[in-house]
C-alpha cells in the first residue's frame, strides 16, 4: 500500500491506497518541530487505530509547504519504514507544462491538486483548495498550468477578525439558521460561510473568460464541504483531490 501525505501549513493529511483504492484517511495538527522519530510514532498509533500492519506499507510520498519537514518525513520512509519515499519536487515528473514566470515558486500541493483536477475532470478546469489560504488553480484545456489566486484562508481570516475586535471570540464553522443574524454567533457564522462563498464566485467568474471554455471546477481541502453547497461556480467536491494527485505522480515517477 502508497502511504501519500500532504503536510500543509495548519493541517497534515494521510491517505493509504491500495491500488485505486483510497482504503482509509487521516487529519493530524502540523508541527513544524517534529522529528522523524516524533512523526513515526504518530504514524505507528495511526495505523494501529485502523488495524493496519505498518509492514503493509510499501512505499511513501510526501507533498510538504513547510521545507523543514520535508527531512523528517523522507526519514520516516527510509529510515524507519524503510520503503521507497518520494518527496514532491521539481525533479518529479508531472506530464504537466507549468506556464508560470518561476515554476519553482509554485507550491507542491498546487500542482498536485491540478494533475488531479485534470486526470479526473478534463481540461480546461480551475481546483479550488480550501486550506491554510484559498488557492485557485487553472489548468488549460491541452493541460498546462497556467497560474492561479491565492487568497487569505477562512481560519486565519477568522483568527485575525477575533484577534482585532475585543468583543468577539471564536465561533464554530457551520450554517447559520438565517443569513441575517440575530445573535453575534450567527452573524459571524454568515459573515464566514457567505463572504467565502462570494469570494469564491466573484473569483472564479473572473477567472473563467481567461482561462477559457467551459472549465470544471472542482473544490477540495478541509473546509470545501461547507463552502461547497453555497458557491454557485463550484461543480464537483472532492475533498481528497490532493491524495489523489500525489497517488498519480507517485504512478508516473515509480521505476
Amino acid at each position: 500500500m502508497l502511504l501519500a501525505v500532504d503536510v500543509g501549513n495548519t493541517q497534515t493529511v494521510l491517505g493509504l491506497w491500495s491500488g485505486l483504492e483510497l482504503v482509509t484517511t487521516w487529519r493530524i495538527a502540523t508541527r513544524r518541530e517534529l522529528t522523524a522519530d516524533d512523526i513515526a510514532t504518530r504514524v505507528d498509533g495511526l495505523l494501529s487505530l485502523a488495524a493496519i500492519d505498518a509492514e503493509a506499507i510499501t512505499g511513501l510520498i510526501v507533498s510538504t509547504t513547510v521545507p523543514s519537514l520535508t527531512k523528517a518525513w523522507t526519514g520516516v520512509g527510509e529510515g524507519v519504514l524503510g520503503v521507497p519515499t518520494m518527496p514532491v519536487g521539481p525533479s518529479l515528473k508531472s506530464g504537466m507544462p507549468i506556464l508560470m514566470d518561476n515554476p519553482h515558486e509554485v507550491g507542491p500541493d498546487r500542482i498536485v491538486n491540478a494533475i488531479a483536477a485534470i486526470e479526473r475532470y478534463g481540461g480546461p478546469c480551475i481546483s479550488v483548495d480550501f486550506g491554510t489560504s484559498t488557492n485557485f488553480d487553472a489548468v488549460s484545456a491541452d493541460g498546462a498550468y497556467v497560474g492561479g489566486v491565492l487568497a487569505p484562508g477562512i481560519a486565519i481570516s477568522m483568527d485575525a477578525l477575533f484577534a482585532r475586535a475585543a468583543r468577539l471570540s471564536s465561533v464554530e464553522f457551520t450554517v447559520p439558521p438565517t443569513v441575517i443574524g440575530k445573535n453575534t454567533v450567527h452573524a459571524l457564522q454568515s459573515g464566514v460561510l457567505y463572504g467565502f462563498a462570494g469570494q469564491v464566485d466573484g473569483i472564479v467568474r473572473r477567472m473563467i473568460p481567461e482561462l477559457g471554455g467551459s472549465p470544471a471546477v472542482v473544490a477540495t481541502g478541509g473546509l470545501s464541504g461547507l463552502i461547497f453547497p453555497h458557491a454557485e461556480t463550484l461543480q464537483h467536491l472532492a475533498p481528497d483531490l490532493t491524495l489523489e494527485g500525489l497517488r498519480l505522480l507517485w504512478e508516473r515517477n515509480s521505476p
